[in-house]
């Protein structure tokens, strides 16, 4: 029987841009099936917290356009379980706004949160991982995160510097703190010293005691939320957000809360993960024939090709000779040919697009 404190908040806001031309202002990739499950990424996480969270208890925190999307990929849930944001303002308002909407559902309530686009096989590991986080969310005060086990010194996530001389139940540790994005030559030394964990942005706390940590470190903010408390979850709830949100600050829950908090605790996750962040991380997904070709959708012809990464339209054919490890995505309206190790200049040319050809393409 699924705990009736249990309650989730899946992010599901942002666009994803790293993805474009597949991943669109319209249609971002937490609405795509990006691994070919016949489910989208949204699906899939929403199945993998309904494991254990009653489904009533989940709740949808996106941008206010991408409301009508969320419910068409999930009609088993209410329009109350749906949070849009009427402005894009970080994961540090929408977390308070959230925690405080689920705090006056149940005070008890221990919440996750989660992103809605990253990909974990063992659904049962993860399951584990957070039963033991909110077990220690008992003690109101503490603050839970997941931390992945690093296996190479990735510059693209944020680590997290934990003591490792002290564990704390269920093989927590203590957070000492937060570390950005480092340099190649620092994420070697984190990965040397073997107390750092990559930031999956997964976090768990009571309701109360996230709030309570808004209220210490975030007054401000705290104080601006509070005051649309009586409208939570009713009618008039809408009329206060859709005026007061926007003038929330644009900051993230990590340099909010997470690096000011002396109660933090992140435990090491027992799953694999990956945060399909870019088209390399989906490539290192996907099965590939044995020119380490892989190929998401359409029908492929290749010769002297090797370590490809190609999705078309489908029923569309297309013949690659010669090519070697390019990322090629065609859509009806947009071809993208870049070099895979240069993906991380994509974000780049989607603002090129933008100013040279309009938003349509975005």
């Amino acid at each position: 029987m699924k705990n009736t404190n249990y309650y989730a908040v899946l992010m599901a806001g942002g666009v994803g841009s790293r993805f474009w031309p597949v991943s669109t202002q319209r249609f971002p990739k937490q609405f795509h099936d990006m691994l070919g499950t016949g489910q989208s990424l949204l699906q899939k996480t929403f199945s993998r917290l309904a494991r254990f969270i009653p489904e009533e208890h989940i709740l949808i925190l996106t941008n206010a356009r991408y409301s009508d999307q969320v419910l068409e990929q999930l009609p088993g849930v209410s329009k109350e379980q749906i949070i849009g944001e009427p402005a894009m303002r970080n994961t540090a308002p929408c977390i308070l706004y959230a925690a405080l909407k689920i705090r006056k559902m149940n005070p008890e309530a221990l919440m996750l949160v989660a992103p809605s686009d990253h990909w974990i096989e063992d659904e049962a590991a993860f399951e584990r991982d957070v039963e033991a986080c909110f077990a220690q969310c008992a003690d109101y005060r503490t603050l839970c995160t997941l931390g992945i086990q690093p296996t190479f010194p990735n510059t693209g996530f944020g680590y997290i510097e934990y003591d490792a001389g002290e564990t704390v139940g269920s093989g927590l540790r203590t957070v000492r703190q937060f570390r950005e994005k480092p340099d190649y030559q620092t994420a070697r030394q984190f990965l040397s010293q073997g107390n750092f964990l990559w930031n999956a942005g997964i976090f768990a706390w009571s309701a109360a005691g996230i709030v309570s940590a808004f209220e210490q470190y975030q007054p401000g903010m705290y104080g601006m939320f509070l005051k649309g408390l009586d409208t939570y979850n009713t009618e008039a709830e809408s009329a206060f957000i859709d005026q007061h949100y926007p003038t929330a600050e644009n900051v993230s829950i990590d340099y909010a809360i997470m690096e000011r908090s002396d109660a933090v605790k992140v435990l090491p996750a027992s799953f694999d993960w990956n945060d399909l962040g870019t088209w390399g991380s989906l490539y290192d997904k996907m099965d590939k024939d044995e020119g380490q070709n892989a190929i998401a959708q359409g029908n492929v012809l290749l010769k002297d090709s090797s370590g490809n990464m190609v999705r078309l339209p489908e029923g569309k054919v297309a013949v690659l000779e010669g090519m070697r490890d390019f990322i090629v995505i065609d859509k009806p309206d947009v071809l993208m040919i870049i070099p895979r190790e240069r993906e991380q200049e994509i974000k780049q040319w989607v603002a090129e697009v933008r100013r040279t050809c309009g938003d349509e393409y975005i």
